[in-house]
């Protein structure tokens, strides 16, 4: 082997469990273990005095210092009001995420004896732009540098894109994890992979039926004992409660019935747990993933798509025998399993080898080409083919690789929005109203510009409020939506009422969005930098960032 190129990593970053894998030097993604020896790390934080404890020991630590550990955290991603606070010091999700980052990647370091740098990080298909900041966020006060941030279906038909088959297919990626679930149809071809549309619920995931559980022996324990206090205000009770209700809905995948001990107040209920019983009390919840999976399907058939080939299933939770008997008796069709703890993290991986080999490309085409590094990354598709293999063919040389391994890395990826984006205008009727200019599932990237106007004359200012929704209509009542972000264009005086003011949205293949606003008679324009609250930044970011070096985790 000749030249190396640089590892970029890829970490599923899951509401339960994370992981950690990478490319190895024949191609295939790999799943690097812990230093516990297993393959996924419960994203649990235990604050243990100066010392951050991830993985099991934390979780098991929940059940003696409930207090102190925190779980679920990415459900909180992106939200300004979620603060645990210990020693008297309050920590985001952004900052508890970047603990569980730096132990997947220092165990993945001790390992394989490398040092990592950067990062290609997972997240829902629907999170928006604040969660998907945040989840930035997470990996930079962790110190590292975060290449992209995909989406965990994209990545999970990532993996299984280049692992399966050649042939095209049509896909429907059913992920239903620890704390979330998506739903997306995939088009896989021999060079490309498109996401036709997404959707899902940041709520909805294992830990609702878990819950389910627990308020079912709750129910158990008051009708054998007569206790009608609140069990569950016991934070040692509840936590006890929600590992036993993970654990026996894990042996019911397996079985039929399992007994569960509950013990509180010095009294000790043995109760028995039906897989029946379990299916009932939690087919509202399956029956939504069935419904979010319909209006997929809608979606998906306003682009022509009008059928599938297969569904795979990818997380952890669809291991439920439900999962599969539902999917089953709505499509008449056996869902295939397809690596569902590891796909994610190692489709994240594959991406990330790719990004890693397209810069060993890029800059050998701005050698060949004397242009520069921006203008390739910005219009590779531009280049002349002759040039591209000329280019592939020289790498393969220094590096070693095979021109199919090369050649696997140029497949094009291809997301969609997850949300709809616009802006608050106002009607005929002076109501006021969100003004979608990208729509959700537009296929990314894409630019839009629309013309707005002044409602007075000599107006001074414009307001503009930057707004996300899940709508798929071109206009939607401003209570409907989040307001992610404001600007104030100033304008000239003297102008006249109904000046065309342009306001451009432009969201690159990440889904990052860039907006622009020009006023048309003196071309003044503002750039908006989406300024929010709702994930970490400036001082309190570089207050965290420093905090999270400091600090040993365990």
């Amino acid at each position: 082997m000749g030249e190396q190129m640089k590892r970029i990593f890829g970490i599923d970053l899951g509401t339960t469990y994370s992981s950690i894998a990478y490319v190895d030097e024949y191609g295939k993604a790999v799943v690097v273990p812990n230093a516990e020896n297993q393959r996924v790390t419960p994203s649990v934080v235990f604050f243990d005095g100066k010392s951050i404890v991830v993985g099991d020991v934390a979780k098991e630590s929940a059940k003696l210092y409930p207090c102190e550990v925190v779980s679920f955290v990415k459900r909180s991603m992106g939200d300004p009001n979620f603060a645990f606070e210990y020693n008297s010091k309050a920590y985001r999700a952004e900052e508890i995420s970047s603990y569980i980052i730096r132990k997947l990647v220092q165990d993945a370091e001790y390992k394989l004896g490398e040092k990592i740098s950067d990062i290609v990080i997972t997240c829902p298909a629907y999170f928006g732009i604040n969660e998907r900041e945040a989840t930035r966020k997470a990996g930079e006060i962790a110190g590292f540098n975060v290449r992209q941030i995909i989406n965990e279906p994209t990545a999970a038909a990532i993996a299984y894109g280049t692992t399966e088959f050649s042939e095209s297919r049509v896909v429907l990626v059913y992920d239903l994890g620890g704390g979330t679930f998506d739903i997306t149809m995939i088009d896989i071809q021999p060079d490309s992979i498109e996401v036709i549309c997404a959707g899902g619920d940041h709520n909805l995931g294992g830990k609702d039926w878990d819950d389910r559980i627990v308020t079912n022996l709750v129910e158990e324990f008051k009708n054998k004992t007569g206790i009608e206090e609140d069990i569950l205000e016991d934070p040692d009770t509840c936590q006890d409660l929600q590992l036993s209700a993970e654990k026996s809905k894990k042996i019911m995948s397996q079985r039929e019935k399992t007994p569960i001990s509950i013990t509180h107040g010095g009294e000790r209920v043995k109760v028995e747990l039906k897989r029946e019983k379990f299916e009932e009390i939690t087919r509202d919840l399956i029956e939504r993933t069935i419904a979010l999976t319909h209006e997929i399907l809608k979606e998906a058939a306003k682009k022509g798509y009008k059928r599938f080939d297969e569904i795979i299933l990818v997380g952890g939770s669809t291991r439920m025998p439900q999962v599969v008997d539902r999917i089953k008796e709505e499509f008449s069709i056996e869902p295939k399993m397809f690596d569902p703890d590891e796909a994610v993290a190692k489709g994240a991986a594959i991406y990330g080898w790719k990004l890693s080999l397209n810069d060993g490309l890029i800059k050998r085409i701005a050698k060949r080409t004397s242009k520069s590094l921006d203008q390739i990354y910005d219009d590779l598709e531009s280049t002349p083919e002759d040039i591209v293999k000329e280019v592939v063919q020289q790498m393969a040389d220094d590096t070693g690789y095979t021109l199919p391994y090369l050649e696997r890395s140029m497949v094009k990826i291809k997301d969609v929005a997850s949300k709809s984006f616009g802006v608050v205008v106002r009607n005929q009727h002076n109501e006021e109203l969100v003004f979608n200019l990208i729509l959700r599932n537009t296929a990314l990237p894409v630019d839009a510009k629309k013309h707005f106007y002044t409602a007075i004359p000599d107006q001074k200012t414009v307001l503009i409020r930057i707004m996300e929704n899940e709508s798929s209509a071109e206009t939607v009542q401003a209570e409907n939506s989040i307001e992610i972000g404001t600007a104030i264009l100033n304008l000239p005086t003297g102008l006249p009422v109904d000046l065309p003011i342009e306001i451009s949205f432009k969201m690159n293949p990440e889904g990052r969005l860039q907006i622009n606003a020009v006023e048309t008679s003196e071309l003044r324009t503002v750039a908006v930098a989406i300024e929010t609250k709702s994930f970490i930044q400036g001082e309190e970011f570089e207050e965290a960032k420093t905090r999270s070096q400091s600090l040993v985790i365990h």
